[in-house]
C-alpha cells in the first residue's frame, strides 16, 4: 500500500516526507496505523558515521498506533487493536525463552541494521529502490508500519493512544532499569546521571519502589527541576565542584544503585565511584569512548552491569506502567511534548538542544480517525 514516511536520505540531511510503498505484512507480521511514535536519541545513530544502520532509512521505534491488517498465523490480536510497539526479539533463543528478550542472540541485526535477518525491507520509493524499514522492528516515522506481532503490546481502546508510544523503548528502559535489571529496594539509595527521558523515567520508577534516597544530576536546570516535581530528593549540577564527595555525603556514604543514561566515561567513572562497597552501576545508552577505571573501583564489590530495554519483558513492564500511570504514580506524559509528523526536524532540533525531553511525533489523521 502506498504510506507516507519521513526517510533519512542521508546522515547529514534532513528527513523528508515520501510517499512511499509498503509490503503487506508477512506471516506473523501485523500492519500497524502509526498514531504517534516518541523521538529518541537512540533514532540518530545512522547519522554516526560507520554505523550498522545507512541512509535511506525511516527510523523511529517508540510506535504506538491501530491495527489494520493481520498476517497469516496471527492469532491474538485483530484489526481495530489498540497497541504499543517495541524492540525486535525471536522469542526462541536461551535468553528470550528465559524472559530476557532484549538480550537475544540477534538484537543488534534485528534491531539496529534497519533491514530483516536476510537483509531485505518492506519499504520502496518512488523509484522502486529499497528504503530501510525494519529499525528497531518497526521504523515508525511514517503513516504504517508492519511490525511482528509477537512485538506489540495490547493496550485499552479508552487510553491516549498518541502518548503511549514513548512506554516501547526509553520510557521502559529507564523504568526496567529501576524496576527489572536492577531491582531497586525500598529505603535504598539510587544515583541517576543525565535527567533526559531515560532518566527521568528511572526516578519516576525509583520513587514507586520506595528509594528512600534518589539523586538526579545533569547540567540542564530545567530538567533538574523537573526531576524534583518526579520524585527526586537530591538534585546537583553534573559541572559541580567535588560533585562526588557530594554524592558520597547525600547517600550516606554511596548509593546502592547508579544508573548512567549519558554514555560519557567521566561521567560513568564519578557512577561507579559513587557507589557504596557490593553497590552496581548500571549503564544504558550508547557508550561514547572507552571506560577505563582505576585498579580499586571494583575491588570493594563494585558492579557494573550493562543494560538493554531495562532487561523488559513488554508485554509484562509496559502494562503496568500503564497501571502507575493511572493512579498518579508514573506521571511519564509530563515528559512529553506532540509534534506533528511533518515537524520532525524541529522535533530533533529540540531533543539536541535539550529544549524537549520527550518529543513525540503525531499524525493528525491518524488520532482524528480513531475508533
Amino acid at each position: 500500500m502506498h504510506i507516507t514516511a519521513a526517510v533519512l536520505r542521508a546522515a547529514d540531511g534532513p528527513y523528508r516526507l515520501e510517499d512511499v510503498d509498503l509490503a503487506e505484512p508477512g506471516p506473523g507480521e501485523v500492519r500497524v496505523r502509526i498514531v504517534g511514535a516518541g523521538l529518541c536519541h537512540t533514532d540518530l545513530l545512522p547519522r554516526v558515521p560507520e554505523f550498522m544502520a545507512n541512509p535511506p532509512i525511516i527510523t523511529g521505534h517508540e510506535g504506538a498506533g491501530i491495527v489494520e491488517a493481520l498476517g497469516e498465523g496471527v492469532a491474538d490480536l485483530a484489526p481495530g487493536d489498540h497497541v504499543v510497539l517495541s524492540f525486535d526479539s525471536c522469542r526462541s533463543c536461551a535468553n528470550c525463552v528465559s524472559g530476557h528478550p532484549a538480550y537475544c542472540e540477534t538484537f543488534f541485526p534485528r534491531n539496529l541494521t534497519g533491514l530483516d535477518l536476510t537483509g531485505g525491507s518492506a519499504v520502496r520509493d518512488a523509484d522502486g529502490q529499497p528504503v530501510a524499514s525494519r529499525w528497531f522492528g518497526q521504523s515508525s516515522f511514517a503513516t504504517h508500519s508492519v511490525v511482528a506481532a509477537r512485538n506489540v503490546v495490547k493496550v485499552d481502546p479508552e487510553l491516549p493512544l498518541e502518548l503511549l508510544g514513548p512506554l516501547g523503548c526509553g520510557v521502559q528502559t529507564g523504568a526496567g532499569s529501576i524496576l527489572v535489571a536492577l531491582g531497586v529496594e525500598a529505603g535504598s539509595a539510587v544515583v541517576v546521571f543525565g535527567a533526559g527521558g531515560v532518566g527521568l523515567s528511572a526516578v519516576m520508577a525509583a520513587k514507586v519502589a520506595g528509594a528512600a534516597t534518589i539523586v538526579a544530576v545533569d547540567l540542564n536546570a530545567a530538567r533538574l527541576e523537573l526531576a524534583r516535581e518526579l520524585g527526586a530528593t537530591h538534585t546537583f549540577d553534573g559541572a559541580q565542584a567535588d560533585l562526588l564527595e557530594h554524592l558520597l555525603r547525600t547517600t550516606g556514604g554511596g548509593a546502592h544503585y547508579s544508573l548512567d543514561t549519558t554514555g560519557v566515561p567521566a561521567v560513568i567513572r564519578t557512577a561507579v565511584h559513587a557507589l557504596r562497597p557490593t553497590g552496581t552501576c548500571g549503564l544504558v545508552g550508547v557508550q561514547q569512548g572507552d571506560l577505563v577505571l582505576d585498579p580499586t573501583a571494583l575491588a570493594v564489590g563494585r558492579n557494573v552491569m550493562g543494560i538493554l530495554e531495562g532487561d523488559a519483558v513488554p508485554q509484562v513492564l509496559i502494562p503496568r506502567l500503564i497501571e502507575l500511570w493511572q493512579q498518579g504514580r508514573f506521571p511519564f506524559d509530563k515528559l512529553i511534548q506532540t509534534f506533528p509528523l511533518e515537524e520532525i526536524n524541529e522535533a530533533e532540533q529540540a531533543t539536541l538542544k535539550g529544549e524537549v525531553v520527550k518529543p513525540v511525533l503525531v499524525v493528525p489523521s491518524a488520532v482524528e480517525n480513531q475508533p
